[in-house]
């Protein structure tokens, strides 16, 4: 073995790890939000979570993008450390499927058919179909099953490349010298552990350990210490993504590093003590690629098997080791860990929308309360809600520029779209909120009072307020264009009533009922009511062309109106909300 079959294997490392890499955010972007929202919808129960851990992981191809994805969920309030607990145990599980499909390599035989299942034989038809679909296909999706399979065929390549690059060790007796060292199973745990820790792909370091078993120097004395410390080692990526985020997230890593700490520490007490007293044959057997395997979905199995009952104990442990006190604010936010699965960081994201579009709402609902009971109480939570408003617009419309350059699907990038678009009108309610706020208060400070007409027209035109803030608000959540298409007819209504009162106004101001400083102050809270509903209007747009990828507004607008449905609810409304008789 010379320097350049060190630098194959190199080489066979660095296209192992690239292919495991694009095969893993294709996978994810093409699952989008549906993986986090799983993540909060499954966690009720331990079994549960387990199936979930093994199920995701085995469709990300990557724990440590797991574990990753759950710092980032428990740092922004969107998870509990208890929930967590059982969805680790699962991705250890999860992520010995890659070693069962490696292991298919060590296959021999005389039938072209048995001979296909090996990877090196079919990788390069995976290869050459996925290259097709990038190339040849115009929707997204199907490029993403492309970069899937090209990570896969990739990946496989890194594989054989290392592969060729130690077979010539066996047939070195310094290589075989060397590993006589691992005989010694602390040691293989802590080369097991930092050689993994160093590459952060326990993956990897299973796949170059199933190279060397290829050899036929391995055996299984040597190979399950090292199995069990590359456990411990695919925890760094856990510990790195803990810096920087609050306690109960560092707490998970600390979980993830317990469970498989323990796990190790219990099984070489039990394996090594039953190996004293039964002195198993197979210790001094050479290993091969399926046995690499077998030993790796065993440990995790045994491990998950055996510390699933102590899933609060695990969580009463970590709360033990991490007890520093938060620094944070009075609300938590998303995760900038959550950007390395997008869907989840656009599924947060929505969230995160839809309470700001409730904050907004309940906004301009203490300021319409203000216009008929007076609170300096109430005045100071309209201010404080509106700076929260304003932190959310800052800091929610960045992260979603930031996440848009993530390579997102189209769905994630239209909602995105809509997202960006919904902040911006949610900050401009807050302001006409505060707007309308500032109307109460010279009403309240001046002693003006409305006449009875006036307050009976406003009572109308506050109710169908109400009305299209929910309405858009529902249709916002739910991503319900059905919804959405309610409001327009609702927004052309709200117009229409403003208008008669305006008109209504005037006639009253002409034969002396009412007074210029009313009319001011009627005029503004009409301009604010109307500026409020025009911004549900956009958001309700921005819902129905995230869901139909349809036109513009404008286009959009002119379609609606030009249907039968518009008409039938834009008469419903109508009738709803009407004023009394002049």
């Amino acid at each position: 073995m010379d320097i350049f079959s060190v630098f194959t294997l190199c080489g066979g490392l660095a296209f192992f790890l690239y292919g495991m890499t694009v095969m893993s955010k294709s996978l994810e972007k093409m699952a989008g939000g549906k993986l986090e929202r799983m993540l909060k919808r499954m966690t009720s129960n331990p079994f549960k979570s387990l199936l979930l851990g093994a199920g995701i992981t085995i469709a990300i191809q990557s724990s440590s993008a797991m574990t990753v994805m759950l710092v980032g969920l428990v740092n922004s309030g969107v998870m509990e450390l208890g929930q967590t607990i059982g969805v680790i145990m699962g991705s250890n599980i999860g992520t010995t499927l890659t070693a069962w499909i490696l292991s298919l390599t060590g296959i021999e035989s005389e039938s072209v058919f048995v001979n296909l299942l090996k990877p090196e034989n079919f990788s390069p038809l995976i290869a050459l179909a996925g290259i097709l679909l990038i190339m040849g296909s115009k929707r997204q999706r199907r490029r993403d099953v492309g970069r899937i399979m090209m990570g896969f065929a990739v990946l496989m390549y890194g594989m054989e490349l290392m592969s060729g690059a130690v077979s010539p060790l066996a047939e070195m007796p310094e290589f075989a010298g060397l590993l006589t060292a691992f005989e010694n199973p602390l040691l293989g745990v802590l080369v097991g552990a930092v050689f993994t820790g160093i590459i952060q792909s326990s993956a990897a370091s299973v796949a170059i350990l199933q190279a060397l078993a290829m050899t036929g120097s391995i055996t299984y004395g040597m190979a399950i210490p090292i199995i069990m410390g590359q456990n411990i080692g695919t925890c760094v990526t856990a510990l790195i993504s803990s810096i920087g985020v609050n306690r109960n997230a560092k707490r998970v890593a600390v979980v993830h590093i317990s469970f498989n700490v323990i796990g190790t520490t219990v099984c070489l007490i039990l394996f090594y003590g039953g190996d004293l007293l039964f002195h198993f044959a197979f210790m001094d057997w050479t290993v091969g690629a399926v046995g690499i395997a077998f030993c790796h979905t065993a440990f995790n199995v045994f491990t998950t098997i055996l510390l699933l009952p102590f899933s609060r104990q695990l969580e009463k442990l970590a709360r033990r080791l991490v007890r520093t006190e938060d620094a944070r604010e009075s609300f938590a936010f998303l995760d900038p860990l959550l950007l390395r699965t997008p869907g989840a960081a656009v599924s947060e994201s929505v969230s995160m929308a839809g309470r700001m579009g409730q904050a907004a709402r309940e906004n301009i609902c203490l300021a319409v309360d203000q216009l008929s009971h007076y609170s300096r109480e109430r005045e100071i939570q309209i201010l404080q809600n509106e700076d929260k408003l304003d932190i959310y617009e800052d800091r929610l419309s960045n992260y979603l520029v930031e996440v848009s350059q993530h390579g997102l699907s189209m769905q994630d990038m239209r909602t995105v779209s809509r997202l960006l678009h919904a902040v911006g009108d949610f900050e401009r309610i807050g302001d006409h909120a505060v707007n309308i706020q500032e109307s109460a208060q010279e009403i309240h400070d001046k002693e003006l009072r409305f006449s009875d007409d006036a307050r009976e027209e406003l009572q109308v035109l506050l109710s169908a307020l109400d009305d299209i803030l929910d309405l858009t608000l529902r249709s916002f959540q739910a991503a319900d264009p059905e919804t959405a298409g309610r409001v327009e007819p609702l927004e052309e209504t709200i117009d229409q009533l403003i208008e008669e009162i305006r008109s209504r106004h005037i006639r009253r101001l002409q034969a002396g009922q009412c007074t210029i400083q009313l009319g001011f102050v009627l005029s503004d809270l009409l301009t604010n009511i109307e500026r409020v509903s025009d911004h549900c209007s956009n958001i309700a747009v921005s819902v129905i062309e995230e869901q139909s990828g349809g036109p513009g507004r404008h286009a959009y607008l002119q379609e609606v109106k030009a249907g039968g449905a518009f008409s039938e609810d834009l008469r419903r409304d109508q009738k709803k909300y009407h004023l009394p008789e002049a």
